[in-house]
């Protein structure tokens, strides 16, 4: 066969090209639209997968099939040159499809356009996955050798995605497509058909108009919202793996951006420049030197000073998140003798220090100012010197805003572990300070308010509403968590505060008797209410009873913005239509969606087609039954994604950063179950060589992998420990190599127990073979979705225990004779 040779490395190249295609896609769809949007790009991924094996199931069928062995090198070449077109089109139709998750309270026509943007973004994963299936489908005796190659060259992909994310993310989107004519002409016998092809991508790469599939923020984003003031423009952008970052200038309406600002200042704010991440998350850079600071003491966030004023002068502060710079300026311009910066993204980081320093005022180079570029979570954790005041800033306590889309997002600073790393690095009297923004119903607050205590009680200490003091705004509130009790001078200072700048005490020690409303008044004093219910000895009764979420996060369940609560659904589902929409948290109704939508899109495009394939049992004389075989293979699907959401979550905690997580996890995932497909290879082979029951030795190999798979999740929860343990303070790469290493067992297995299934069928059926892999496809669609709503639901660790029961389960039906 004149293919053979090349055949791996195109499916290497092919298999690299779309991976890198995914993760890429996950930053286009996070820059137009939300968070949330990772998991279904895995999803929709996958759908393409399982949609190729059934066409390729029918199509295969009769003469079809015995056609395969004369054409594969013309289809091959075909479907990767679909890829490449389809990649390309499908962004440029998906800029045209008028969805927008926030609408899917009120508009029943966004679920019809999510699943319309669902099908468009699967095409180039069908042709890329219809590749796969030819291949396997032709070489079935060497199946686990190429589904190595997919599974390495994937891995390939993952950390390639990282490098092309230094490029706008279009022109990466495009560099991968153009991979799809460079692996058809590794089979094509013609040279001159191959000189073609790769003149053509590289022709398309010369040629395509710059921002042509630049995505375009969503309009609700906060971005969009302020390019619509007259005058607004953008000054600078910069790209990375850390995210699309912005710079926006409003000279005719100057941007305003002081959370907790009182009502009664009264001094013009200085001109502020927007920095936006992926178009939202606002995090302002503020003219420095031009005297107009005052109003940095009147907004809620300068409690903390105005306390400590009392017992301590020039304070040593922490600021966790320092985006643009503003808590920096506030805790200098408060009398901090001493300040450090931790930033996680060095670009954000870049702009304040280099970029637009005489803009700042050189703020990041003031002698008083150590800038660090960390994760914060994990700068604290190798931090040895102690903090009088640590501040949760913009990039942290604001995160999510008010629409709820970081539902479905890990925010491992605001967990139970979090809030004790950060209260172990206070020195004796020291605080630490979170401001929220407002909602009604409160949630966010009284979430914040619930981990402060659980922190506090996990450290011994009973007297949480003796160390605790909250004030709210109009739009805000500040929480002052104390290491220590607060006196009567800081009580005192902090009531002083308050009715100096006209805000409304929600917690202060000793006054609980005091109106919550004196300045800002509302229908109910929720928030008042509240924060006394969670202080007192009936907390776990009313956060039991409330309608939203407000247990904990914690680093098993690290989903802070997911207030969810599936009995309030009907309740506030009715009254969507009277103004209460905005209480459905889009984050989790957007899983919702993409789950409800995923399913029939799973059952319709691949399983309903695959009645039209044979009924009766695949072999009697080997043992296959049709029921066992594709409950084997839609439990390895639904196992294999519970175990890769789960683990990505995790790693997140160690890398720093969903997407970097996502990217370095999915490299390891496939490469390290590339090499286990590449041992089962060498199993098969073993097998045949042996004169026993080659399918009794498959089976039997099938239940050693699903041990190793149990020893290799114990391994990989202990690494993770360890890591995050005693390595805080490495540097990224480091920590992500210690999480490779830990996922590296658990993945070898994990590669075995499917090409050995299929190299099963393979001998017995091989028409079926891309059957079991659109069934596999068909159970990955779906827990692609329902593994990040089950982790919200249970936890990552329970996640975990899903899926090694249902490992358990496919080596029980994938016995030697059934």
């Amino acid at each position: 066969m004149p293919e053979s040779r090349m055949l791996p490395f195109a499916i290497g190249l092919l298999s690299a090209a779309a991976l890198a295609y995914q993760l890429l896609l996950m930053r286009w769809l996070a820059i137009a639209h939300w968070h949330p949007f990772a998991v279904m790009i895995i999803s929709l991924a996958l759908l393409g997968h399982g949609a190729s094996g059934t066409w390729l199931s029918l199509w295969l069928r009769g003469a079809a099939g015995e056609r395969l062995q004369r054409r594969f090198e013309r289809g091959f070449p075909w479907c990767a040159a679909g890829f490449a077109l389809s990649a390309v089109l499908a962004l440029w139709l998906a800029q045209t499809i008028p969805f927008n998750g926030l609408e899917l309270a009120w508009n029943p026509r966004q679920l019809l356009w999510l699943s319309a943007l669902y099908l468009v973004l699967a095409l180039p994963f069908f042709f890329a996955a219809s590749c796969f299936g030819l291949a396997f489908a032709r070489h079935g005796a060497h199946i686990p050798a190429l589904y190595g190659a997919d599974l390495l060259g994937a891995g390939i992909g993952a950390l390639a995605a990282v490098a092309l994310l230094w490029l706008p993310v279009d022109r990466g989107l495009v560099l991968a497509a153009a991979c799809g004519p460079i692996a058809a002409a590794l089979l094509v016998r013609r040279w001159a058909s191959q000189l073609g092809l790769v003149l053509v991508a590289f022709s398309v790469l010369a040629l395509w108009p710059a921002r042509v599939l630049a995505p375009t923020p969503n309009e609700f984003k906060g971005l969009s919202k302020a390019l619509l003031m007259p005058g607004a423009r953008i000054l600078a952008q910069r790209h990375g793996p850390y995210g699309w970052v912005a710079v926006l200038d409003s000279p005719r309406i100057p941007l305003r951006y002081a959370p907790g600002l009182s009502l009664d200042n009264h001094d013009e704010l200085p001109a502020q420049l927007g920095v936006f991440t992926d178009g939202d998350g606002l995090a302002p850079i503020t003219r420095r030197g031009d005297g107009a600071q005052a109003y940095l003491g009147r907004m809620l966030s300068a409690l903390p000073y105005r306390v400590q004023a009392s017992t301590k002068t020039g304070p040593r502060v922490l600021v966790l998140g320092a985006g643009g710079g503003q808590e920096v300026l506030q805790a200098l311009a408060l009398g901090a003798r001493a300040v450090d910066a931790v930033e996680p993204n060095p670009q954000r980081l870049r702009l304040v220090r280099d970029d637009y320093a005489a803009f700042a005022g050189d703020l990041y180079r003031d002698p008083r100012v150590r800038v660090v570029h960390a994760e914060p979570r994990a700068f604290v954790r190798r931090a040895t010197q102690r903090y009088d005041l640590i501040v949760l800033a913009s990039g942290e306590s604001f995160a999510g805003g008010g629409a709820g889309v970081q539902a479905a997002a890990e925010q491992y600073s605001l967990t139970v572990e979090a809030w004790r790393d950060y209260l172990s690095r206070l020195a004796p009297g020291g605080m630490l300070a979170a401001t929220r923004w407002s909602k009604q119903p409160p949630r966010d607050e009284l979430k914040l308010l619930a981990t402060a205590i659980a922190a506090l009680r996990a450290q011994g200490l009973a007297d949480a509403d003796a160390r605790i003091i909250a004030l709210r705004g109009w739009d805000a509130s500040t929480w002052l968590v104390k290491r220590g009790r607060f006196e009567t001078g800081e009580i005192a200072a902090a009531q002083a505060f308050a009715q100096a700048q006209g805000f409304d005490p929600v917690h202060v020690p000793g006054l609980r008797g005091v109106a919550g409303e004196r300045f800002h008044q509302l229908d109910g004093a929720y928030l008042v209410e509240g924060a006394r219910a969670l202080l007192s000895p009936r907390a776990a009764d009313y956060r039991r009873d409330y309608k939203f979420a407000i247990a904990p996060a914690t680093d098993d369940r690290p989903y802070f913005g997911d207030f969810f609560r599936w009995r309030s659904l009907p309740e506030l589902w009715r009254l969507r239509e009277q103004g209460s929409a905005v209480l459905l948290d889009s984050g989790t109704l957007l899983l919702l969606a993409t789950l409800l939508q995923a399913l029939p899109l799973a059952l319709l495009l691949v399983l309903l087609p695959l009645r039209a394939l044979p009924r009766a049992p695949y072999d009697a004389a080997s043992g296959l039954v049709r029921w066992r075989a594709g409950g084997y293979f839609l439990a390895l699907g639904l196992a294999f994604m519970l175990v890769e959401i789960a683990t990505l979550s995790r790693l997140a905690l160690l890398v720093g950063h969903p997407w970097l997580a996502a990217s370095v996890g999915l490299a390891g995932f496939l490469c390290f179950a590339g090499a286990g497909s590449l041992q089962a290879q060498r199993l098969l082979a073993r097998a045949d060589a042996s004169a026993g029951n080659v399918d009794a030795e498959l089976a039997a190999a099938v239940r050693r992998a699903v041990f190793a798979i149990a020893l290799g999740l114990l391994w990989q929860l202990a690494v993770f420990a360890a890591v995050h343990e005693v390595g805080a303070g490495w540097p990224v790469p480091a920590r992500a190599l210690a999480g490779l290493l830990g996922i590296a067992p658990l993945a070898v297995a994990m590669g075995m127990p499917f090409p050995l299934g299929l190299a099963r069928l393979a001998r017995s059926a091989p028409a079926w073979v891309p059957w079991a892999w659109g069934l596999n496809g068909c159970a990955s669609v779906i827990a692609a979705v329902a593994a990040l709503l089950l982790a919200m639901l249970v936890g990552l660790r329970a996640t975990l225990l899903c899926a090694l029961a249902l490992y358990a389960f496919a080596a029980w039906l994938w016995r030697a004779r059934v």
